[in-house]
């Protein structure tokens, strides 16, 4: 089934739905346990974080902005998230950062032989003449930053963004990001350089999305990759999704455009470090068809066995259509098991998922959605049990003192989940809070 046409944008879609109550949460949530601690660049407006941890050592990455100018910061911790360092900024060239809720930038830590602090690789992306994808690496703990290194090729006309990172054992990174260079028309060739879609403009359509396409590189200490497509006919706002596993393995998932519009999750893995990856398999067929961006993406985590766990928002289709979230995980890359849909807290549009695995192998994952006219955030336990249903833990609710967050995102430390997210009020600003999940 689909819902509606395919000209009804998800904003028609929204204009349908009313605000609703936890009337239909599963449980009676309950608070996290720590005060948060606010990242804060001063006379900047803070937002867009990410979050990775190691052990004890935490490195949040966001955007501060100030005068219409963004850079982007990155703090960490040594104490699982308690406390925070200064500031540090990553980019070199001022003002430079094109940030969202759906293309932060990223943050990976991968441990150096000897070293007492991982290394830190941060990813993000750069407005200009045609936006960039930007890497750059801290060898001693996010004190500095070596020059950012460009993954697409100077030629690469129109615009691009939503990237995603992930590094392996061997200290490469890697990382794959949405890509409009398509779409672009040369100067002198009939027009002027464009950028083709931009974020919100509400028209996406399957001809459109065939010039989309997902392109990837990786970065080591020594090399940068060349650029390549993976395949065209994504969905162009929604932020992607890449993990490594246990064995090197790579996996990665985003929002794809299939025929009618239908917007559902594709996935693809490589087994060979990158040099290549499997045909996309589609996740699950939501029958969601909409003419525009949905504007979130999928989220996914790995556990010890290779095992991919992947989340994603949707629409359930009906007379009122009503949001969702699900989970699905696949062993081989190939097929997924059934949709799982998660309890959240009644809002008509729970968003932004996001999913961790902690080293006990413990399942949480978090969301936002908006309650009696406020967006909340929240999280809960996915407990696995065998070849019976799943089955989930208490909701904890993120910073529940009033306030307005949006976008969490979660860690595993060495002794619990942290979680970081965008607070919303007279200014913007980061807050990181260690959870206790019962």
């Amino acid at each position: 089934m689909r819902i509606g046409t395919r000209s009804r944008s998800w904003a028609a879609v929204s204009a349908l739905l009313v605000i609703g109550t936890m009337g239909t949460a599963q449980n009676q949530p309950v608070a996290s346990s720590s005060v948060p601690v606010s990242l804060d660049v001063p006379g900047r407006v803070d937002a867009s974080p990410w979050i990775a941890a190691s052990g004890s050592f935490v490195a949040v990455a966001w955007g501060a902005t100030a005068d219409s100018k963004t850079d982007v910061f990155l703090a960490v911790s040594r104490d699982g998230g308690g406390t925070f360092g200064p500031p540090v900024r990553v980019n070199r060239v001022a003002g430079e950062a094109r940030l969202g809720g759906e293309l932060p930038p990223r943050v990976a830590l991968t441990a150096r032989r000897g070293a007492a602090v991982p290394e830190v690789v941060v990813l993000w992306t750069a407005a200009g003449g045609t936006t960039a994808i930007k890497i750059a690496r801290s060898r001693d703990g996010g004190s500095t930053f070596g020059a950012p290194v460009t993954l697409q090729s100077p030629a690469a006309l129109g615009d691009r963004g939503w990237p995603a990172v992930a590094v392996d054992s061997r200290a490469t990174a890697h990382a794959i990001w949405l890509d409009h260079r398509g779409m672009a028309v040369k100067p002198g060739a009939g027009g002027r350089a464009h950028t083709g879609h931009q974020a919100g403009s509400g028209h996406d359509s399957t001809g459109m999305a065939e010039q989309s396409a997902l392109y990837y590189a990786s970065q080591s200490p020594a090399r940068t990759s060349r650029e390549r497509q993976l395949t065209t006919g994504v969905c162009y706002c929604c932020k992607t999704a890449l993990a490594a596993g246990p064995d090197g393995s790579l996996y990665a998932a985003w929002r794809h455009v299939y025929p009618g519009n239908f917007r559902d999750m594709a996935f693809s893995v490589s087994r060979d470090a990158g040099r290549s990856f499997s045909a996309p398999v589609r996740v699950s067929e939501d029958g969601w068809a909409i003419n525009g961006c949905p504007d979130d993406g999928p989220a996914m985590a790995v556990d010890a066995r290779g095992t991919a766990h992947l989340v994603w928002p949707t629409v359930i289709p009906g007379a009122t259509p009503q949001g969702a979230l699900y989970y699905a995980s696949t062993r081989d890359g190939r097929r997924f098991t059934a949709r799982l849909r998660i309890p959240t807290l009644g809002g008509p549009r729970p968003a932004h998922p996001q999913i961790v695995i902690d080293g006990g192998g413990r399942i949480v994952v978090a969301w936002d959605e908006i309650v009696n006219g406020r967006r909340v955030a929240a999280a809960r336990e996915l407990k696995l049990r065998g070849e019976g249903p799943p089955v989930f833990g208490d909701t904890v609710m993120l910073s529940p003192d009033g306030g307005a967050i949006y976008y969490p995102v979660l860690a595993a430390t060495a002794t619990g989940i942290v979680a970081v997210w965008t607070r919303v009020g007279d200014a913007s600003r980061v807050e990181v809070q260690r959870l206790r999940i019962p």
